[in-house]
């Protein structure tokens, strides 16, 4: 029987960080956003500089879902300054939670989300946060199953479009 494993992310893990998180973004956004945007934003996001600088950054924490020796998802957390947007100093940002499209409804996810939690308790973060995109309904409703509360939106930028993004919160009592 397979055993799902989530292990800390480092440097060494940058490619596979990269073919994971290009796979997952393009399967989540792909048919629903302008190609040009798309390979912008993937370009930039998942380029070696700015993935590398990430996992050295302290303040955030990258996780892996791997299964038989394949990685299927991943998991970024985000704390202090490394929150894409200034929050509590005590809150914890589950900046990405992305799993590949065949392992959907595999309970992956609830998986990398008991990790960010577990991270969470040990880093006594008050609340988790996140930004999810008004019409990914898939994750809305995820986050909204597992407790989580809408709060505000902000603009979040793909290429030249801009998208609005629910920021949702969750209260942690420790």
């Amino acid at each position: 029987m397979s055993t799902l494993e989530i292990k800390k992310a480092a440097v060494k893990d940058l490619e596979a960080l990269q073919l994971i998180g290009r796979q997952t973004f393009s399967e989540t956004f792909a048919e629903v956003n302008n190609e040009e945007n798309m390979i912008k934003y993937l370009e930039e996001s998942f380029a070696d500089e700015k993935l590398t600088a990430e996992l050295n950054n302290a303040d955030s924490h990258f996780y892996l879902a791997e299964l038989d020796n394949k990685i299927i998802g991943y998991l970024k957390l985000n704390t202090g300054d490394a929150q894409t947007e200034k929050q509590d100093r005590n809150a914890l940002e589950i900046e990405r939670i992305y799993v590949a499209k065949e392992f959907h409804g595999k309970k992956i996810a609830q998986a990398l989300y008991a990790q960010a939690l577990q991270t969470a308790a040990e880093l006594k973060a008050v609340y988790i946060w996140l930004g999810v995109w008004e019409n990914n309904h898939r994750a809305v409703s995820f986050y909204t199953k597992n407790g989580f509360i809408q709060f505000d939106t902000h603009i979040f930028r793909l290429g030249d479009d801009e998208q609005t993004d629910l920021l949702m919160k969750k209260d942690l009592i420790h």
